[in-house]
């Protein structure tokens, strides 16, 4: 059984009216998060991303279908603390999150909730700092740091958690460049070393590349899905639902408009600049 599996899940945020029943935020989505993937979930606004994210630790609920987390039904009232201990959530704003005026205190407040023990509390808060390398501004406050900082400190306080699954709902949609870098680069260790889930929901397309698998979402469905390589190739799916493509996979398929011919679609700079020698030559 995979870690999060998705079956046949609808949700609507309305009633019916006058006789008509509300548009579906999410409208049959299936899908299965495997332990230790990192999935990137994009689609243009409106599309059931956000709404999507909030029902992996049981902060919605379907109308109708099932989602399980390593086997128990966010449905179930008497599972709700469990699941939200195996799968925390990063909201966009993190002055949404950050609770306390100590670095330290806003990271330690999940696992005091959980009624862990001091010492272990402040074990976890240490090692949750330096996984996201602000262990060094554990004393500060945190309205003076910067976004991305602020973001990090957000993971950290997840982290203290020891959840098995960060969902992020696009964490770094308010951070400069230089932020949402750091936010990134942390993503990908956690993952790569910590061997922790991550689902990104992101609209932010040279993020998604660099997951193991992309979920397209259009009007509350999956419109697609695969590795980035299978998504990002299909340039004119993705148009035709005004989406967006990295950059470097627009440019080669209007090369290739041009007779220009290029083996795969490139995801990145570096990769589009060596196919361009390669054509080139």
């Amino acid at each position: 059984m995979s870690f999060i599996s998705i079956e046949d899940v609808y949700f609507s945020y309305g009633a019916e009216e006058d006789g008509q029943t509300a548009k579906n935020a999410v409208d049959g989505v299936t899908l299965q998060i495997e332990e230790g993937e990192f999935v990137a979930v994009i689609g243009h606004n409106g599309c059931g991303k956000s709404t999507l994210a909030k029902h992996l630790n049981a902060m919605l609920l379907p109308d109708s279908g099932k989602i399980t987390v390593d086997g128990d039904d966010t449905a179930d009232d008497a599972k709700t603390f469990e699941i939200r201990e195996k799968v925390g959530l990063v909201l966009q704003n993190p002055d949404n999150q950050l609770v306390a005026s100590i670095v330290e205190e806003d990271v330690a407040f999940g696992p005091e909730n959980l009624g862990v023990e001091p010492a272990e509390i402040r074990r976890r808060v240490d090692e949750a700092l330096r996984a996201v390398d602000m262990y060094e501004y554990r004393e500060h406050a945190p309205y003076k740091l910067s976004g991305g900082q602020k973001q990090r400190v957000a993971i950290a306080g997840i982290l203290a958690i020891q959840p098995r699954c960060i969902v992020l709902d696009e964490p770094t949609a308010m951070l400069d460049p230089v932020g949402r870098e750091e936010v990134i680069s942390t993503l990908q260790r956690l993952n790569r070393e910590k061997k922790i889930t991550v689902v990104l929901i992101t609209h932010f397309m040279d993020e998604a590349v660099l997951a193991d698998r992309v979920v397209v979402m259009d009007g509350g469905k999956i419109l697609t899905q695969g590795t980035p390589q299978e998504v990002f190739s299909q340039v004119e799916l993705l148009k035709r639902h005004r989406l967006d493509v990295p950059q470097s996979a627009e440019l080669a398929y209007k090369l290739r408009g041009c007779g220009i011919g290029f083996e795969r679609i490139p995801l990145t700079q570096g990769d589009c600049v060596t196919m361009l020698e390669e054509a080139m030559r």
